[in-house]
């Protein structure tokens, strides 16, 4: 057994994970495993170059309340069975446990995040001591199997959480239920399913993470972050908006204080989500040096993509223009609207003004990843710290308990009963199927990869599995050949998610990167990749920042497409890509940053593929009349209401971002090249 004292690698303020080339290189390859922060084994595969981990740091079960009233039924241990490759029982449409789902591949690692509010209070109305607690009302219509009930149980809820115009506050069922002691209750029982599942032993199979969604949405404008625990130390209950008011600062304070600080043992990273649903209220310029020190120790990733759509960048095709970028490929997986509203169509028709689509002008700069980080930059030169320096993950956001369920075929949808079955394109239609959290570690085990996190050595996909790497450094033009191109990728630079120094630069910056394809399944291979690009990000000396994206290996006109009556690839691509990048406009004096995005040979969508399950093909002049006919075949057989698959005959020549056909890709953390002050 190798034991510790549980003495906790304490981060400085100044945030000890940010690494200049020199430091990292002479450290990067030490072979000393170190000490564990838990009791555990050693892990029989350990790699000092590291390998790819795929997880899923975004997870909701029953314990959740949107989950639990949209006929939801799976637990903890449903979870992280699923995660490893079991098949899940999940309500149809009509609320009824009849579907069942099963992950094309299991996952290495998992957390499940339920929403830490109201854990106590979900578990108050699914099992109510009291009469008072059975038959309170929003008990009672989250305990309902009508739909329409359930939505107004949902709308109830989100204003006790202070998502709409009022304050934080409580249910009354509390007056009636021990809410703080089932808080207490339910938090312990999911760090007892993350206990029982993680494997220990030498074989490393499984990791869990213990963690819970922090949930703050004020008017609806997504504020969320996912709160992931290093190890089994953690705060005694969630410190979720009851005890933080709507102030993220204060979730920062107050973790730092009571993990951090206050626990042997203990630390913490929160994740922040769907900055495109925010309404731009979620990177604000740091107002105090202290808000800047704790965003950068308790925030080194962001999640860039998961089922309610990805946030890097966005493109409106139909105006040719971007907010703040022309990169055409922005248009991927892009929400219409700015903010939770977006949740609100039900039989197919959009039923919150706030849920319609926002206009480029009006779409705020820093709902983007790209352009935060672009800011960063820019403020590192005022403010002496970059504060926007954010390493890429994906997730799933599963409401469904289908951890890493991030597959476009065989996609059962995220909400429960809400977006099952004919629902999934009735009415989550600009949703997509979310995609993977990707760690570069030594071994699977939880310090392995909360070190990864920390130093952000990640990359992000939306939900196929290529892997790939990303150095920046110094190396030769043939790099590519080399018998072992990690341990040159470490001993001539950093990777993924490290900051360099201009000053230890020899020259212009110089980038390794390579990539293979997703392997897939037996029954599912995966798609061959097209391309990598690089996109740089900049301040120049004015403080003016700047883009730009650099095709770099492969061939983005080789004529791929899809068979459009059966979605089966057409053309090829490449099994994998290499290459050594200069920046041909590189300058020693300005602060940017660099990622690489690998991108696959075209596939057809989620929706394309259950819109052809039902009949009804998107490519075909027919379209109307198949959905027609879909559409009356559900509501007779099924009890649908509404125009059921109209959705499948949009055009992409009409529509600003969606088409039936997708790139699936995968975006790697960034390297950042930093001037003197």
């Amino acid at each position: 057994m190798n034991k510790t004292s549980l003495a906790p690698l304490k981060r400085l303020s100044n945030i000890a994970a940010t690494l200049t080339l020199s430091a990292f290189c002479v450290s990067a390859l030490a072979s000393d495993k170190g000490e564990y922060t838990e009791d555990r084994e050693a892990c029989s595969q350990y790699s000092i170059t590291k390998r790819p981990l795929f997880g899923d740091l975004h997870i909701h079960s029953r314990l959740s309340f949107d989950s639990y009233l949209s006929s939801q039924r799976n637990g903890p241990d449903e979870v992280y069975n699923y995660a490893k490759g079991l098949p899940l029982t999940l309500p149809g449409a009509n609320g009824e446990q009849t579907v069942i789902a099963q992950i094309d591949r299991p996952l290495d690692f998992a957390a499940l995040t339920d929403h830490g509010e109201f854990l106590g209070q979900v578990d108050a109305c699914q099992n109510p001591d009291s009469i008072l607690g059975k038959l309170w009302p929003m008990c009672m219509m989250s305990r309902a199997q009508n739909l329409w009930v359930q939505l107004i149980a949902a709308s109830w809820w989100t204003r006790l959480g202070g998502q709409t115009t009022g304050e934080p506050s409580p249910s009354n069922v509390c007056l009636f239920e021990d809410c703080d002691g089932r808080q207490i209750s339910v938090w312990n029982e999911v760090q007892d399913a993350a206990e029982r599942h993680y494997d220990r032993s030498s074989d490393c199979s499984f990791t869990t993470f213990v963690g819970y969604e922090y949930t703050d949405a004020s008017n609806q404008n997504n504020l969320h972050r996912n709160v992931i625990f290093r190890n089994e130390h953690t705060t005694k209950a969630p410190i979720s908006i009851y005890e933080t008011g709507q102030s993220v600062v204060e979730l920062w304070t107050q973790l730092e204080e009571q993990c951090i600080k206050g626990d042997e043992g203990c630390d913490v990273l929160a994740i922040p989500h769907n900055s495109n649903l925010s309404g731009g209220m979620m990177f604000k310029d740091p107002k105090t040096p202290d808000e800047l020190r704790l965003r950068r120790s308790m925030e080194p990733l962001v999640e860039l993509v998961q089922h309610k759509g990805a946030s890097e960048c966005r493109f409106d095709r139909l105006s040719g223009r971007g907010v703040d970028t022309t990169d055409e490929l922005c248009d991927f997986e892009q929400i219409p609207a700015d903010n939770l509203h977006m949740l609100g169509s039900v039989e197919g028709e959009m039923r919150s003004d706030r849920g319609e689509e926002v206009s480029i002008d009006d779409f705020a700069r820093r709902n983007m990843i790209r352009n935060v980080l672009k800011d960063g930059v820019a403020l590192r030169s005022k403010l002496g710290e970059n504060p926007f320096q954010f390493g890429f993950i994906g997730s799933t956001d599963t409401h469904s308990a289908t951890a890493g369920g991030a597959q476009e075929k065989g996609y059962v949808g995220h909400l429960g009963r809400r977006d099952s079955e004919y629902r999934n394109v009735q009415d989550h239609f600009v949703s997509n199927p979310g995609g993977h959290a990707v760690v570069w570690a030594e071994e699977n085990a939880r310090d392995a990869i909360f070190e990864a996190m920390r130093r952000r050595e990640t990359y992000a996909t939306s939900g196929t599995r290529p892997i790939v790497r990303f150095f920046g450094g110094d190396y030769p033009a043939d790099a590519c050949t080399a018998v072992n191109r990690a341990e040159l990728g470490y001993g001539k630079g950093v990777p993924m998610g490290a900051v360099i120094e201009s000053a230890e630069l020899n020259g212009p910056a110089r980038f390794l990167v390579y990539a293979q394809k997703d392997a897939g399944t037996a029954t599912h291979p995966g798609y061959d990749l097209q391309r990598i690009q690089i996109i740089k990000g900049w301040a120049d000396a004015e403080g003016n920042t700047h883009e730009q994206v650099f095709e770099v290996a492969g061939n983005p006109n080789n004529g791929a497409t899809v068979d459009p009556n059966s979605c089966a690839a057409v053309g090829s691509g490449y099994s994998e890509l290499c290459t050594v990048w200069e920046d041909p406009k590189f300058k020693a004096d300005e602060n940017a940053f660099y990622y690489a995005r690998v991108v696959e040979n075209p596939s057809c969508r989620w929706s394309t593929l259950q819109c052809l399950d039902a009949g009804v093909n998107p490519f075909s002049d027919q379209c109307e009349e198949q959905s027609l006919a879909a559409s009356e075949k559900a509501r007779e057989e099924q009890g649908a209401s509404g125009e059921v698959y109209k959705n499948c005959c949009r055009s992409a020549e009409n529509e600003a971002f969606y088409s039936p056909v997708i790139q699936e890709r995968a975006w790697t953390s960034p390297i950042w090249i930093q001037s003197a002050l």
